[in-house]
């Protein structure tokens, strides 16, 4: 079993708050990480129906089973239990008395806010991150097939075919979850509209053009992106808001939480297609920005992450934000270093001034070196990036 990264910062924070909230996208290995990290703490799914059956039921017995505490897994089910474990944790002091996980990130924290405000840490679980993959001898020899595998467990874990196994999430992502979080009558063409924002990935986004695409109004593209976000399959990265004396571009770009889930919307059958595909530049730039947000929300950061795009055109993949400074960081797929690959970050060093931070470009080759003052990573060598 691959340790996750998250399980230091998850066991100090168990230390410190009456509970821990443990969200994340479905299979993303919330309840083996928690299981893990707590081996002697009961444990109770509320995906059975007995179980959650009581804890509708009758919510103040069903907590009652639990005098020393436990692991309440999928709690989303049953967002009522969050009223009544107010009660239970303000009764003790006792720090990390329960553990609870759960999918639906929006309305997760929008109920323990409400309910559980100061009593709760909540923390994100994402898929394996590239370090993660290395240290269980999971990581595949080539970035097309890193791109096409994604970096779900169980399609390590339990050696599932990727392809198999995306279709099927897909099925019961848009079955379960899509019902459960929207009323959408025409689930196929909910899937068209993901598929259209697979296509979409990397870009400035749009909800005209998708809404046209897809046959739905502005209202509704808002409305199944905001799904789409709720339930960690895509997320919309903010332009940075510092000037730099350059009007600046508003709009957010639409990424996914994971490469091989894009692959399997745009029907790709094997990682060879990968290699000439017209987003193979794109999906790479979504690789690397998932892997620096792995890295920062498993170690409790907060993930600061923005891109930076002038009128003019000028840009810069991703902007890491903190400490007072702001790095500049260029996702490049390509394998041959090109000189004109640092015109950009050099443009953006010198408009950023003194809040300039180590410039990094990390691209589809091999190796780490200096050029110029900029970092140059193969994509091999990102968790060096992650880890600064």
């Amino acid at each position: 079993m691959v340790l996750r990264e998250l399980q230091p910062y998850l066991l100090s924070l168990a230390g410190q708050f009456k509970a821990v909230l443990v969200t994340g996208p479905r299979q993303s290995g919330k309840t083996t990480l928690v299981r893990a990290a707590f081996p002697d703490r009961q444990y109770v799914s509320l995906e059975d129906p007995d179980e959650r059956y009581l804890a509708e039921a009758d919510p103040r017995r069903f907590l009652a089973r639990f005098p020393d505490g436990a692991i309440l897994d999928e709690v989303h089910r049953v967002p009522a239990l969050f009223s009544y474990l107010q009660g239970l944790l303000d009764a003790e002091r006792r720090p990390g008395r329960f553990i609870l996980t759960g999918s639906q990130h929006l309305s997760l924290v929008e109920a323990v806010s409400q309910s559980l405000a100061g009593r709760v840490a909540v923390v994100t679980l994402l898929p394996f991150g590239y370090a993660e993959l290395q240290a269980g001898g999971y990581d595949r020899p080539t970035l097309e097939e890193t791109l096409f595998w994604g970096a779900y467990p169980p399609v390590f874990d339990q050696r599932i075919d990727p392809v198999a196994w995306y279709n099927a999430y897909l099925v019961t992502y848009v079955e379960r979850d899509v019902r459960q979080l929207l009323n959408v009558r025409d689930l196929s063409l909910f899937q068209r509209f993901l598929s259209l924002c697979a296509g979409s990935v990397g870009q400035l986004l749009s909800t005209s053009r998708l809404g046209a695409d897809c046959g739905v109004n502005h209202t509704t593209v808002r409305q199944w992106l905001g799904v789409l976000e709720a339930s960690f399959v895509a997320l919309l990265l903010r332009p940075h808001h510092a000037n730099y004396r350059k009007r600046l571009v508003k709009t957010p770009k639409l990424y996914f939480w994971d490469t091989g889930l894009v692959t399997r919307l745009l029907g790709i059958e094997e990682p060879g297609q990968l290699l000439t595909h017209p987003l193979r530049g794109a999906l790479f730039e979504n690789w690397v920005l998932g892997e620096l947000l792995k890295g920062r929300l498993h170690r409790g950061r907060r993930p600061n992450l923005f891109f930076w795009r002038s009128s003019a055109g000028l840009e810069v993949d991703l902007v890491a934000e903190g400490a007072g400074v702001v790095r500049g960081i260029e996702a490049k797929s390509g394998t041959t270093v090109a000189s004109d690959w640092l015109v950009p970050l050099r443009q953006w060093t010198a408009l950023a001034g003194t809040q300039a931070d180590r410039p990094a470009i990390v691209h589809g080759g091999q190796g780490v070196r200096q050029v110029e003052g900029v970092s140059l990573l193969g994509w091999q060598e990102i968790p060096q990036l992650v880890a600064e």
